[in-house]
């Protein structure tokens, strides 16, 4: 029997009501007044927008109270929402927060407020997709777990853009630290990399209470894609349990960065080449990782498939504890390319593993290479029974047996050595992967991604044609094909999904620009092909391609074949984006840029937090002459909770460029590759380290009348790092 919340105010015993239909705020407020246990507030289908909810009672495990929607996957929270709950044995299901974002620093708060914590409460079967806040800069979490006891399972979560924790655990002095806490059958979906510190996807308290025991578990998740930041899981307290997870390329680990006496069994990680994804990362004492396969992990340093780290000599709470008594062991490191010992040994970390054991684990390392890696000393770790496909210069020679191994992939998708007298090593052979069917809301999945350059429909534009009225007509995916011609561009065009705009075949069109050429005001991205551009008439200052504030979720520009001429009086850069905005890729190929200023500005990020506007920025093939910079990237801070950026700069010229100061200028990248380029009567290249451990080649270029290429180091007490070898001083 479903009763109206009119009908329960007019009983006298609302003890008798079951189910609770509301279909409006003021009606949902006095359905949560009245709610007995086993009473059930049923939100009617449709959208609720701009509703903050906040469900508070007292429940009992038998009668919980709960929170429904009347269809699950029909009922969307919308605008600036978010829910607050409160009490004792409560139940929310079957909710759907999509197309807004909260107006507070967390979605779903297992709270009221600092006093009304929950208990022994669930949110299960609900989902949050891509409810971001537009700029990337401005924080909040999307399930925060408060008090003791909690449980969320079976829930979607994916698209996050914005910096927070997809899911934290909140363990505050005051407040209960044996949480208890219960993290299962969830499905994670793709989050893109922040470009910051502080794009975890789990988050199990924090430095300040990490040496108590928190006693979450966290078990048969899929991580699919959860790219954040280099910590995929952060444990910050002691006691958990991570176990039986599927990590589906996702870069980043599983780390265990502060607290004491964690478990890590039987995880799955395929990563499948792709870079930097990673396995564990162990730090602190008493830290088991066992029986746990990984396969196809790119990852190097502290992405690595297993990364035991160096510690900080007494450390403080916040820093880096010392390993000891770690048990590394029936793990199976299939086609890995990196296991780093002794990870950042320098002048602060200086305290190595002690105490520890790397036992019976099954290596096999990518491209028949030793996986083994060494950046300080290892005395105090234990090898013993552990086997290795055979290398040529192996790091390690006692506690590792060579030999050759042969695999067979079982019928749980997992590759084992077919010798039987290999039963007993690495990961165990009943491990079973948890499957898509049975994590997240049964009823939902997300939107299928846009349309990605190229993929939607061919559409011819004859000369002379309206650009604006042709780019707002266009759907994602869509390539305006331009015939011969000039077309006019008066005012910016604004570019609000990923559009190809294109000289059609054996065409020559010319874009003529007043001042701006494109303005990307949404998702998605700009990709211009086989086009001239004329901005010679242009006037002040301006950027060929402006991303405006609030642009989300992440963006791409390419630029292939295009030509451009900049403007005979001011100054026109040619790619600039504002801060708060990410690109996924910034590219440049086969391109000629003369007369303009910077041509890729990405110095917008100026907090010392660490924020950089593009994870990679890749120019090949391509000219550059008479122009301030080719381009300056930058990304402060000292944070190594990165990927990137990533740059690189290959098969090309710069002439008469970079007057008085650097024609190139990379700050802060963790990758930086230029060669094979040529530099002539222009400033030089500065390359500047200020993170991590960064890895730079400048090599093979040639260099006329231009300065030598020089590194900086930020932080770093040694000799400039990085290869600089193979180039020319050439006579112009």
């Amino acid at each position: 029997m479903i009763l109206t919340v009119a009908m329960l105010a007019s009983t006298a015993h609302p003890v008798l009501a079951r189910d609770l239909l509301v279909t409006d705020q003021a009606q949902y407020k006095a359905a949560v007044k009245k709610a007995q246990p086993g009473d059930t507030i049923i939100l009617a289908d449709g959208e609720w927008r701009d509703f903050q909810i906040v469900f508070t009672g007292t429940g009992t495990a038998a009668k919980p109270i709960a929170l429904t929607a009347q269809t699950k996957g029909k009922v969307l929270i919308t605008g600036q929402s978010n829910l607050r709950i409160g009490g004792r044995h409560l139940l929310v299901s079957g909710l759907v927060f999509k197309n807004g974002a909260s107006p507070t620093r967390e979605v779903v708060s297992f709270r009221r407020d600092s006093k009304a914590l929950a208990t022994d409460s669930r949110l299960t079967e609900t989902v949050i997709d891509g409810f971001s806040k537009a700029d990337r800069r401005a924080e909040d979490i999307w399930v925060a777990l408060y008090g003791s006891g909690n449980r969320v399972d079976h829930s979607h979560f994916e698209g996050k853009t914005n910096a927070g924790v997809t899911l934290a655990v909140i363990r505050r002095a005051g407040d209960p630290l044996d949480n208890r806490h219960r993290i299962d059958h969830n499905y994670f979906g793709p989050r893109p990399p922040l470009g910051s510190n502080g794009g975890e996807t789990i988050r199990i308290g924090t430095s300040e209470e990490s040496l108590s025991d928190s006693h979450t578990i966290v078990e048969r998740n899929i991580f699919d894609r959860t790219s954040g930041e280099v910590e995929i899981v952060s444990v910050k307290s002691g006691g958990n349990i991570i176990r039986e997870n599927l990590v589906l390329e996702a870069q980043g680990a599983f780390v265990l960065r502060h607290g004491n006496g964690n478990l890590v069994e039987r995880n799955i990680f395929f990563g499948k080449g792709v870079p930097d994804t990673g396995g564990v990362r162990v730090i602190n004492r008493d830290q088991i990782v066992r029986d746990n396969y990984f396969e196809g992990l790119a990852g190097s340093s502290f992405k690595s498939a297993i990364t035991v780290m160096n510690g900080v000599p007494n450390s403080v709470v916040n820093r880096y504890h010392q390993v000891a008594n770690a048990r590394i062991e029936g793990n199976s490191l299939i086609d890995v390319a990196r296991i780093t010992l002794a990870a950042g040994a320098d002048a602060e970390r200086s305290a190595p593993p002690v105490g520890s054991r790397f036992e019976r684990n099954l290596i096999v390392g990518a491209k028949g290479a030793d996986p083994f890696r060494a950046e300080g000393e290892i005395g105090g770790i234990a090898f013993a029974g552990n086997v290795e496909a055979k290398v040529a210069k192996p790091l390690l020679t006692t506690g590792v047996e060579r030999r050759d191994v042969t695999l067979e992939r079982a019928a749980n998708g997992l590759l084992y050595p077919a010798d039987p007298a290999l039963a007993a090593v690495g990961a165990p052979r009943d491990l079973k992967p948890v499957t898509r069917e049975e994590v997240g809301a049964s009823w939902y999945r997300g939107d299928a991604p846009e349309a990605v350059f190229g993929a939607g429909a061919m559409r011819p534009i004859a000369a002379g044609a309206s650009l604006a009225e042709a780019v707002a007509d266009a759907k994602a995916g869509d390539t305006l094909a331009l015939a011969s011609g000039t077309y006019d561009i008066a005012a910016p065009l604004t570019v609000q999904r990923r559009l190809t705009i294109a000289g059609a075949k054996d065409a020559k069109p010319v874009l003529r620009v007043a001042s701006s050429l494109a303005r990307i005001a949404g998702g998605g991205g700009l990709r211009l092909e086989n086009l001239a551009v004329d901005a010679s008439a242009a006037s002040g200052e301006d950027a060929l391609i402006a991303v405006a504030s609030g642009v989300a979720p992440n963006y791409s520009i390419a630029l292939d074949r295009i030509s451009v001429r900049g403007p005979r009086k001011g100054r026109l850069d040619g790619i600039a984006m504002a801060p708060g905005t990410f690109a996924d890729d910034v590219t440049i190929a086969n391109s000629d840029f003369s007369a303009m200023g910077v041509v890729v500005v990405a110095t917008g990020e100026q907090e010392p937090k660490g924020w950089y506007p593009m994870e990679r920025l890749t120019i090949s093939g391509s000219r550059f002459a008479g122009v301030a910079m080719v381009a300056d990237l930058l990304r402060k801070g000292t944070d190594e909770s990165t990927f990137g950026p990533w740059f690189a700069m290959t098969g090309s010229s710069v002439a008469d460029s970079g007057a008085g100061g650097a024609s190139l200028r990379v700050s802060g990248a963790q990758h930086t590759d230029i060669a094979q380029n040529s530099f002539a009567k222009s400033g030089g290249i500065v390359v500047i380290h200020s993170v991590g451990a960064p890895e730079t080649r400048i090599a093979s270029n040639v260099f006329a009348a231009t300065p030598a290429p020089r590194i900086e180091e930020l932080a770093w007490k040694g000799p400039p790092r990085g290869m600089v070898e193979n180039n020319v001083e050439a006579r112009p």
